[in-house]
């Protein structure tokens, strides 16, 4: 069988309407069926529409306000605490966790024990499924690590989802029979899949398949971010230590920060589509049905047309056309945009009613760290991960120099 035709996409305005194109479908994670296969990214036309109608209810603004201001400072204060308290930390470990706690509530996978032990064993299951996800970007045994990825689940579905499926429909035949009102239910994807199983038609490997994907893509997209923002901040202390100062107390301008460095790493440094027909793109180019459509997100997000004739470099308090976000294209766009964006980086000042300013998990996070004084360990420095093609952390460890800052 023939390689398909490439057509790669690098400025901002086409990529943008790349991302809207109706005739264009995803493609990023086809190697990642394992775990990909029929989640709500992979999905395409109506198909798409109805599962991401459902599930957008749990992604309102009340219900991140709920997250960022009650849910979300208790988990961090924890998973932190023994940390700060032994002077030092390895940020790859610790995001994750972090973020992973608050994506199991999300998505519905329940942790009756509530000990640290079981968090641990639910985080290594949640990077198998990343690792999964990611397989594209594997330079091992693709085949021996899709081996192992399809054992995880198998044995995550046994201990952890099957009896959050239990609680659920042991919840929902409640409120059925009128004993507790809608309320009363969890506000999880788990939930809102189970009561619409039939009318969209999901047999149980893609309840499974669904609920991991939330698990891993809301721990893992963030806990990246979270890491590459630190890293970014560590290094302006050098070049502007005004700038990383205010990032430790304002978390508007750290908010800035976070979105700032997403734009210059996204999670993936590509979106791809395939071509379901032939179509003009917005840059000029012909795209043939059955052509592959690469959308380079690093060269898009630094378009000098855009964001400027220094691009290239990390500035907070750049100033972008109207309509453009600080983030760029990280988040996708259109009906494929990230369904948690505005929950993990929360809303633009001038997009929040007055006094309703949401910051995003990751800046809360952030900043959490830097307060707690932060900074890279000189004895032992961060190393990249030589088996990804992404740019992702392998270990970040850092120390704590001081009582948090206030």
């Amino acid at each position: 069988m023939s390689e398909p035709n490439v057509v790669t996409i690098t400025t901002y305005e086409a990529a943008r309407d790349a991302f809207r194109h109706k005739q264009l479908r995803q493609a990023l994670y086809d190697a990642g069926e394992v775990v990909m296969a029929d989640v709500l990214v992979n999905l395409h036309g109506e198909a798409h529409r109805a599962r991401r109608r459902l599930e957008n209810r749990l992604f309102r603004r009340d219900s991140h306000a709920r997250y960022e201001r009650d849910l979300f400072p208790p988990i961090v204060a924890e998973t932190l605490a023994p940390h700060v308290e032994q002077g030092r930390a390895e940020l790859v470990g610790l995001s994750h966790q972090m973020m992973m706690n608050l994506a199991a509530f999300t998505a519905g996978v329940d942790r009756p024990q509530g000990t640290p032990e079981e968090t641990f064993h639910l985080y290594s299951y949640m990077m198998r499924f990343i690792e999964g996800a990611t397989l594209a970007h594997y330079t091992g045994d693709r085949e021996a690590k899709r081996a192992e990825v399809a054992a995880a689940l198998e044995s995550f579905d046994g201990e952890f989802l099957q009896p959050s499926i239990a609680r659920r429909l042991a919840a929902l035949a409640r409120s059925d029979a009128g004993e507790i009102t809608e309320d009363d239910l969890p506000r999880d994807v788990l939930t809102v899949l189970l009561r619409n199983r039939d009318d969209l038609e999901l047999p149980a490997p893609v309840v499974l398949r669904e609920t991991c994907f939330y698990l891993l893509a809301g721990a893992h997209t963030s806990a990246t971010a979270f890491v590459r923002a630190l890293h970014a901040i560590f290094a302006m202390a050098a070049t502007a230590p005004a700038d990383a100062e205010q990032a430790a107390t304002d978390l508007a301008f750290l908010q800035r920060c976070v979105q700032e460095t997403v734009r210059l790493q996204p999670s993936s440094p590509v979106a791809m589509r395939w071509a379901l027909a032939d179509i003009d793109l917005r840059d000029g180019q012909r795209v043939a049905a059955g052509d592959k459509v690469v959308i380079d997100l690093m060269a898009a997000n630094r378009d000098p047309s855009v964001f400027g004739a220094d691009a290239d470099r990390f500035d907070p308090h750049r100033e972008l056309p109207d309509g453009v976000g600080r983030a760029g294209l990280s988040f996708g766009s259109g009906m494929h945009a990230c369904i948690g964006q505005e929950l993990a980086a929360g809303v633009e000042s001038a997009a929040a009613p007055d006094g309703d300013q949401l910051y995003g998990l990751v800046p809360v996070a952030v900043q959490a760290v830097l307060r707690a004084g932060a900074r890279p360990d000189p004895q032992d420095p961060p190393r990249l991960d030589p088996e990804s093609a992404r740019g992702y952390w392998a270990t970040y460890p850092v120390v704590f120099t001081g009582p948090p800052r206030g």
